[in-house]
C-alpha cells in the first residue's frame, strides 16, 4: 500500500476517534462500566485510552473498506499474492 493510502485511512480515522471519544466520554463516565456484571479493574485513563484506539481501529476499518471498494474491479482482480 502507498503511503498516501495508509494516510486516507488513518487521518479521518483519527479526526473520528477524537470526536467520538469527546461524545462517548461526555455521556459516559469510565467508572460507571461494567463488563459482565463487574466493575472494570482499570483506571478511568486505562478506559479513556482503550477507548481512543477501539474508536480509532473501527475508523481505520471503516476508511479500509470504503478504499476498498472504491478500486475498480480490474484493479483488484489482477493483484496476486
Amino acid at each position: 500500500m502507498k503511503r498516501q493510502q495508509w494516510m486516507s485511512i488513518l487521518w479521518p480515522a483519527f479526526l473520528l476517534a477524537c470526536v467520538t471519544e469527546l461524545v462517548v466520554f461526555a455521556l459516559v463516565d469510565p467508572a460507571d462500566l461494567h463488563w459482565r456484571g463487574e466493575t472494570l479493574a482499570l483506571s478511568r485513563q486505562a478506559i479513556y485510552t482503550a477507548g481512543f484506539f477501539l474508536f480509532w481501529l473501527f475508523g481505520a476499518c471503516a476508511n479500509a473498506l470504503t478504499l476498498l471498494l472504491m478500486q475498480p474491479a480490474a484493479v483488484i482482480n489482477s493483484q496476486e499474492d
